[in-house]
Formats: C-alpha cells, sequence, structure tokens
C-alpha cells in the first residue's frame, strides 16, 4: 500500500482541492484549444497552400509574448495572479468565438488568422506566467513538480481527445465547429477558476520601477549557474526542437502523404507519448534524480527527431511520434520544475515570463518561422532533421559546460 501511495500519479490531485478544481476545467478547455490548434494550422494550410504561411500563422501567436513577456513578469509579481488568469481566459474565449463566426460566414482570411493570432498572443504573455506562477498556490512547494508533471499529463491527455474529435467535426461539420467547441470548453476553465479558495491577497512590497524590476529578474537568472544552464538549454531545446510541430500539417500531407485525418491521429499519438510521460513523471514524484535524467532525455529527444526526419511511412512515423511525446514532455516538466523550486518567492513572476518568453515565444517566432522558411525552399526533412543535429551538438557543449547539472 505504501508502494502504490508512494507511486500514485493524482496523489496531488486527491491532496489539494484548489488543484483538482483549477486542472479539471484546464484539461476541459485544453481539449477546445488543441481542437483549435489542429483546425487553424489545416486552415492556414488550405487557404494559402503554403508551408511559409503556417509558419507565419502560428508565429504571430507568439510574437506578443516575444514582446511583452518580460514587462508581465513584473505585473504579475505585483497583481493578483488568480483574478488575472480569469481576465485573461475570459478574453481567450471571446477570441474563439470571433474565430469561429469568422469561419463559419466565410470571411476568414490569412490576415485575419494573423490578426487574430497576435491578440491570442498578447492575451497569453500575461496568462501563460501567471498560471505557473500560480501553482505553488494551489499546492505548496512540497508538491510543485509533482503538480507540474500531472499538470502536462492534462496538456497531453488534451492533446489526444482533442485533435481527435477535431478531426470528425472537420470531416463532418467543418472547421469552423472546432472553434465554436474551443470557446464553449473556455467556460469550463473559468468555472474551475471560480472555485478556487486561496486566502485573501496580499499586495507585495516591490520597490522600484518596472524596467528596474526586469533588470533584477533578467540579474537573478544570469547570476545563478543551476537557473542559467537549465534556461539555455529549454531556449536552444525550444527554437529547434518545438517548430516540428508546427510544421506537422506540412510533414503529414508532403512528406506522409496523409490528409487531415492523418493529421490529427499524429498529434494524437504525440499527445499518448506525452501523457505516459507526464504520469511516469508524476508517480515517480521526489524518487527520481531530475539533473541526470535532464540529460539524458534532452540527448534522446533530439535524436528521435533527427530519425524522424528521415521517415516516409506513416507506420514507422507514428511510434516515432510516440516516443519523441513521451520525451519531450518529461524534459519540458522536469526543466520548468527545478526552475520553479530553484526560486524564490520574489522573483517567481519574473523568472516564468522568462520561460514563457522562451518556451512559447521564441518557439514560434524565430524557430516556427524559419523552420517554415526552410521547409518551404528545400523540405520540411531538412527542416526538422537540421535543427535535431544543432540540439545535439549544443547539448553536448552545455553538459559539459555545466557539470553541476547532474547534481540537481
Amino acid at each position: 500500500m505504501i508502494v502504490l501511495t508512494r507511486f500514485n500519479p493524482f496523489r496531488v490531485l486527491i491532496t489539494h482541492r484548489n488543484f483538482r478544481a483549477f486542472w479539471v476545467g484546464q484539461t476541459l478547455s485544453l481539449i477546445g484549444s488543441w481542437m483549435q490548434s489542429m483546425a487553424l494550422g489545416w486552415l492556414a494550410l488550405e487557404l494559402s497552400n503554403s508551408a511559409f504561411v503556417v509558419g507565419l500563422v502560428v508565429a504571430s501567436g507568439s510574437l506578443p509574448i516575444l514582446l511583452f513577456s518580460l514587462p508581465a513578469g513584473v505585473l504579475i509579481d505585483r497583481s493578483n495572479k488568480l483574478r488575472l488568469v480569469t481576465i485573461a481566459q475570459a478574453l481567450l474565449l471571446f477570441e474563439a468565438v470571433l474565430l469561429w463566426w469568422l469561419t463559419l460566414t466565410g470571411h476568414v482570411t490569412v490576415g485575419a488568422l494573423v490578426a487574430l493570432a497576435l491578440f491570442g498572443g498578447a492575451v497569453a504573455s500575461v496568462e501563460i506566467p501567471a498560471r505557473q506562477s500560480m501553482m505553488i498556490d494551489l499546492v505548496g512547494r512540497e508538491d510543485l513538480r509533482d503538480a507540474i508533471a500531472l499538470n502536462s499529463s492534462g496538456f497531453n491527455l488534451a492533446r489526444i481527445i482533442g485533435p481527435a474529435i477535431g478531426a470528425v467535426l472537420i470531416a463532418n461539420l467543418g472547421m469552423a465547429w472546432c472553434f465554436a467547441v474551443n470557446a464553449v470548453s473556455y467556460l469550463t476553465v473559468l468555472i474551475g477558476l471560480s472555485r478556487v479558495r486561496l486566502p485573501p491577497w496580499q499586495p507585495p512590497r516591490v520597490g522600484g520601477a518596472p524596467i528596474e524590476q526586469i533588470r533584477e529578474g533578467l540579474g537573478y537568472a544570469l547570476r545563478e549557474r543551476p537557473v542559467r544552464a537549465i534556461l539555455e538549454l529549454v531556449t536552444v531545446f525550444s527554437v529547434l526542437g518545438v517548430p516540428y510541430i508546427a510544421l506537422m500539417p506540412v510533414l503529414a500531407r508532403d512528406r506522409l502523404g496523409l490528409g487531415a485525418g492523418g493529421y490529427g491521429v499524429m498529434l494524437s499519438v504525440l499527445g499518448i507519448g506525452g501523457l505516459i510521460g507526464a504520469l511516469a513523471l508524476a508517480g515517480a514524484g521526489l524518487h527520481v534524480r531530475r539533473g541526470p535524467l535532464v540529460i539524458r532525455t534532452s540527448m534522446s529527444y533530439a535524436a528521435l527527431l533527427l530519425v524522424l526526419s528521415t521517415v516516409r511511412q506513416p507506420a514507422l512515423a507514428y511510434p516515432l511520434l510516440l516516443a519523441t511525446g513521451f520525451l519531450m514532455i518529461v524534459n519540458n516538466a522536469m526543466a520548468n520544475g527545478l526552475l520553479q523550486t530553484m526560486v524564490p518567492d520574489e522573483y517567481r513572476g519574473r523568472l516564468m515570463s522568462i520561460y514563457s518568453l522562451i518556451v512559447v515565444g521564441l518557439p514560434q517566432v524565430l524557430g516556427a518561422f524559419a523552420a517554415g522558411a526552410v521547409a518551404g525552399v528545400i523540405g520540411v526533412h531538412w527542416a526538422i532533421g537540421g535543427a535535431a543535429v544543432g540540439m545535439l551538438a549544443f547539448g553536448w557543449w552545455l553538459f559539459r559546460r555545466f557539470p553541476e547539472v547532474r547534481d540537481l
């Protein structure tokens, strides 16, 4: 019985009521978000028939995150995080409704997709780091890493279910209804947030102008070697390793010969791998050394992307995507958990804003845009394979430069 409790991946859900209310609503909402993400990529491809435009739409959603995340970190450290997240989710509901209406009435254009992506990205520049920073308030420091892993499991559960439902809706009702279901799904996270009960918020005593607070946050990230090592790893692996997801519509159609249904299956298989990885990590809890595992999963993840770039048969691509999803989520969840357990509370919002800028802003604005351009010129397989080689080389160099990562 002790062993089952120790390795129960759902222990944090059972123990913490606030986290349970948040996690259920957030996971249901993410199902709609993945449906929208799938439909958006396919819609951009249908409107333009261009890998470059697919990358442009994805990049537009992350450009505001790149521009506004650092000031958002100062706002988060000075504000009620629960209120910020609630307002942001309501604004994202509005975006989904507008996207549904434009698509349903036939008024949607590439320009409209870019404009809506920019709006959503501006909201997300505050919502993502605020939500990440709020996690410690929901579970406490002791259970923080397990909660982050379990939160990743919800993300990947949605990645499995969302594209599968999205493929059915596209085939039977059209893409507009993926956006409609996503709009409805935002109500679940708003209900979940309304059930969270935290102690009354106390304004922190934060001195100095916002620009000075940004400098302090950046200075902390650069000064602390373990924090800097993880941030550098996440930066390069996000820029080079994440854009293959944005190129998935092109990989599915042009490399593997699949349609929208096959594309949805690819996203679902990737999500299954991530779900297994997140649950395994949450179940292992504190009984696994994170530093050595970060090193192993980083190098294995890059190697699998290199192999994936050479495959032309769906039967081979699916198991590779399963393993890639597993390693990607375990690696990301461990990096996030390590950062959040190392950072003092007074820097939490600013560090999470830096993290959000890196994992959401940079890979889509710089990585997806560049990958889309490379894929459009010399092929999607060269874009993914070349990035994987860069990841392997950087990982080898970084872990030699920062040997203390092994001790984390």
